[in-house]
């Protein structure tokens, strides 16, 4: 097969659901959601999701953390030579800082971790990237601390620009414990009255479905760090109507819904540590990006980060919306079946016609 050297456009159905109404430092009022997707009942249930959500109130979401890694990996000829390297090196930060900025306006390292594997060195940089998802700021800044490093060093050999403790699209521990992108929380108390209402189920069911199905079901499937159900297909969504790297998914969807019966309530909330967004870079020129940025007021001139702030709030409260309409319809046998040959058969027979 012949490889094209002519770009083309693949085309995937998107459609805006919503609003919901969010209430963070980031944003307040109602926001719609975006979803590009091949999986049609997506729209309808994650709609569903933000109607029940701001007819409660809204989504509180809280930003905890932002960071994006790059781990560069280098080698000696002993454990003491990458030893002392690890523990010099945690001096040199102003240092390396000067080298960045020389390269960067925005890139701003946070803190260099390291692990050291026989004679073995891997050093984990998290830097602070603006509006930029960052994977390219990050390695930019990494390859000249790397060239720094090798010189200042002259014991230590090169090995990789990247050494996997990044970690960079693949699922593990260390984002979730260090990490990397933005780390979002959203929640929301949902009254049984709406429960019954929009969602046809009580706080009861989904409470219990939750730890029968995302943490027990995890467990037994040997999930790491992740207690959800579908992440992934509001991400992905989100993600594609954004131009986000789609691929950020691996470790965007590790992560957990908690949900309890409070009172006559549901709190439901969702917990995204590995969110990687961005408001600028690559991806983000394409005609129906920039309006779907313009549409979430992520163009904004404000200090640099908050644009990517504000969307990572966005696409905490669209995987919250989607996660509880989903968890809901599975409290009823049959539920979710029905709705899928109902919506994507109607979609393929609109489609032959």
């Amino acid at each position: 097969m012949r490889w094209q050297k002519r770009e083309q456009i693949a085309t995937i159905p998107m459609r805006v659901v919503g609003p919901v109404k969010v209430i963070s430092t980031e944003v307040t009022g109602d926001v719609p959601l975006p979803l590009a997707t091949l999986e049609s009942p997506l729209w309808p249930s994650t709609h569903r999701g933000a109607r029940v959500c701001t007819q409660a109130g809204g989504i509180k979401a809280t930003l905890l953390d932002e960071r994006m890694t790059r781990s560069v990996l280098v080698e000696a000829d002993s454990v003491a030579e990458v030893y002392y390297v690890a523990q010099d090196i945690q001096q040199q930060k102003d240092q390396l800082q000067t080298i960045i900025s020389a390269n960067s306006r925005f890139a701003k390292l946070l803190a260099i971790h390291t692990q050291i594997v026989g004679s073995l060195l891997y050093l984990r940089f998290e830097l602070l990237t603006g509006d930029a998802a960052g994977h390219n700021m990050a390695t930019l800044a990494s390859d000249r601390m790397l060239e720094w490093i090798l010189t200042h060093y002259p014991q230590l050999r090169y090995v990789s620009i990247s050494g996997n403790f990044c970690s960079d699209k693949k699922v593990s521990a260390v984002n979730g414990i260090l990490g990397r992108g933005k780390n979002v929380v959203a929640e929301v108390t949902i009254s049984s009255e709406l429960c019954r209402q929009f969602l046809k189920t009580t706080p009861e069911k989904i409470v219990e479905l939750n730890i029968k199905k995302n943490l027990i079901g995890s467990i037994i499937s040997g999930g790491l760090r992740t207690a959800n159900a579908h992440f992934a297909n509001m991400l992905l969504g989100f993600y594609l109507a954004t131009g986000q790297d789609a691929a950020n998914l691996v470790e965007g969807s590790q992560g957990m819904v908690h949900a309890e019966v409070r009172g006559n309530n549901l709190y439901f909330s969702v917990t995204l540590p590995n969110l990687i967004v961005g408001a600028v870079g690559n991806g983000k020129t394409l005609e129906f990006v920039q309006e779907n940025l313009r549409l979430l007021g992520c163009v904004e001139k404000r200090e640099p980060g908050y644009n990517a702030r504000r969307l990572a709030i966005i696409a905490a409260a669209a995987v919250l919306c989607g996660e509880l309409s989903l968890l809901a319809a599975q409290t009823h046998q049959s539920e979710l079946m029905r709705s899928h040959l109902k919506l994507e058969r109607k979609s393929k027979e609109s489609r032959r016609d």
